[in-house]
């Protein structure tokens, strides 16, 4: 096994704590099976969100699941960049995989889907 970084992005359309933690929830295990990841095989997830979300922390959503009782999370806020996507969440997920960094699956969904279309999006 190798240490990856899997990275990935999600939008919501209103700053609120239910659209938030569903989003975070869903990026989270949507790259696990995309990836074929177990939480015990994770060092750490560490998300970020643009400065128009304040209703709530991605990683509560995530903390809230069994599997991640242990896993270390982290929450920052992205500087504030001029035409910059709005409303968005981003995870960078470091795990041990049984993967090439060339077989790795990254996932932009909703609105983030344009930010990195070189990588394998979902």
């Amino acid at each position: 096994m190798s240490l990856r970084g899997i990275r990935g992005a999600v939008t919501v359309d209103e700053n609120s704590k239910e659209k938030i933690w569903a989003a975070a929830r869903h990026l989270v295990t949507k790259i696990l099976s995309q990836n074929e990841l177990r939480a015990e095989n994770i060092g750490a997830i560490i998300f970020s969100m643009t400065e128009d979300l304040t209703a709530a922390f991605p990683s509560s959503a995530v903390r809230q699941l069994p599997a991640f009782r242990l896993v270390p999370l982290f929450d920052t806020r992205e500087p504030a960049i001029e035409n910059s996507l709005p409303l968005c969440i981003r995870v960078l997920i470091l795990a041990d995989l049984d993967k090439r960094q060339n077989e790795v699956h990254h996932v932009y969904l909703g609105g983030a889907k344009n930010l990195r279309p070189d990588l394998d999006s979902d």
